[in-house]
């Protein structure tokens, strides 16, 4: 039976764990994997720009001995008109899987429905599970576990916090959301995130205040202050997100220990400082390395069916 990973919420915590593992052990031994995937294809839808998502797929599926095609909503027919459906369909006679990155979260879930080969969420609009699998192989590379581990998210209550919020709750970690009023995320989503918690021994917090968000933190993520789609709102963005811009004095709030987390690409100047952001406290670049070892233990799991 095929699996996607389209919502990370339809995952075990076990599950997700293994993924985990099997990632560690992929960076650690990367020789031992060159063959995973040999002769497998995968498709890669791109409606929104991509640095670290394309790149990391392709290089991941070549290293693993696969193919990956990078395919443009523009080239492709879906761009005038065919149904997500047939494209879906269409695919899978001629890839063993396919990753979306897209605008609609419901474009990837369709694309799940009607594909017959595993579905993976390069990022849609409501969650983006593949960055959330690296950003806890980072903590637990940094801390040794994401058990308990306190991670504090500042900024929008975006796709990148969601999946942070459902997957850190899967894996028993601790994630607050300090954001504007109006700006906290989706209730359904928030619920997923403490259904899993209880599970787990984990917990999920949303506040307004950066002291008590930040209390305690041992990791301090940001992303953007307007995602692509929101260029519109980006000046009135602006003035609401200020006071929560991580700044040294607010990156002060947390742990020392603390390491500073950034999905990139980053603003400085506004949503980070860049005296946090290039501190040694940054972990940013082993972040978004671990995008590829992350996404290569995800593509043996599903394209190759296990978790050698």
């Amino acid at each position: 039976m095929k699996r996607d990973y389209v919502n990370e919420k339809e995952w075990k915590p076990a599950e997700i764990e293994a993924i985990l593992d099997l990632a560690e052990r992929v960076k650690k031994r990367p020789d031992e994997y060159r063959g995973s995937l040999k002769g497998k294809t995968l498709a890669m839808i791109f409606e929104k720009s991509s640095t670290r998502t394309r790149v990391s797929f392709e290089a991941g599926m070549f290293q693993l001995g696969g193919l990956g095609m990078f395919l443009s909503s523009r080239d492709l027919q879906l761009g005038r008109g065919e149904p997500i459906s047939d494209t879906a369909r269409v695919l899978s006679r001629y890839a063993d899987g396919i990753m979306a990155r897209t605008f609609a979260h419901a474009t990837v879930e369709d694309l799940a429905r009607f594909a017959s080969v595993p579905v993976i969420n390069g990022l849609s609009d409501l969650l983006h599970p593949c960055q959330a699998l690296a950003d806890f192989q980072t903590v637990r590379e940094r801390f040794g576990t994401a058990k308990g581990f306190p991670l504090s998210y500042v900024g929008d209550g975006n796709n990148v916090a969601h999946s942070l919020l459902i997957t850190g709750a899967k894996l028993g970690a601790r994630v607050t959301v300090v954001t504007p009023p109006g700006f906290e995320p989706r209730a359904e989503v928030l619920a997923w995130a403490r259904e899993a918690a209880q599970e787990t021994g984990g917990s999920v917090v949303v506040t307004h205040s950066l002291e008590e968000g930040l209390a305690g933190a041992r990791a301090v993520y940001t992303d953007v202050w307007a995602s692509m789609g929101q260029e519109a709102e980006a000046a009135e963005r602006v003035k609401k997100f200020e006071k929560y811009r991580v700044t040294a004095s607010v990156f002060g709030l947390a742990e020392r220990d603390a390491i500073f987390l950034h999905c990139l690409p980053a603003h400085r100047g506004e949503e980070v400082d860049a005296s946090v952001i290039d501190s040694p406290a940054s972990a940013v670049f082993d972040q978004a390395e671990n995008r590829l070892h992350a996404q290569k233990a995800l593509l043996v799991r599903l394209l190759a069916g296990g978790s050698a």
